[in-house]
């Protein structure tokens, strides 16, 4: 499978996830939304947008995926909505990304599916 990208074909596994992370940038970003949002997901908001950042920055930094705790103890550093407890936070994610905010986080962000249980 592939996405189009600026008259660029970007190569993604059958689920969507890009074969190379390197290929990620702001417009294919822009692209894999559209995408997520036509498969009838809810719209990717500015905080939405935010945590996709985060996910591409902690996966650059660390070579892995934040796991749900690690993305619920450090907030996913929100720039939008701010948040003190984190069952509530937990909750504003599933509502976020019902279908799992790591994997479809992970997806948005350009980078490899996770291979490990990461929504714990």
């Amino acid at each position: 499978m592939s996405i189009e990208v600026n008259g660029k074909t970007i190569a993604t596994d059958e689920e969507g996830f890009l074969l190379n992370p390197d290929d990620w940038n702001e417009d294919t970003m822009e692209a894999l939304i559209k995408q997520h949002e036509a498969a009838g997901h809810k719209p990717v908001n500015e905080t939405a947008r935010g945590l996709v950042e985060y996910f591409r920055e902690y996966y650059e930094d660390k070579m892995m995926h934040p796991s749900m705790h690690k993305l619920i103890l450090t907030l996913g550093k929100v720039k939008g909505k701010h948040f003190r407890d984190q069952e509530e936070y937990k909750k504003f994610l599933y509502e976020l990304f019902p279908h799992g905010p790591v994997i479809m986080l992970s997806k948005l962000a350009g980078l490899p599916k996770p291979v490990e249980e990461v929504e714990a």
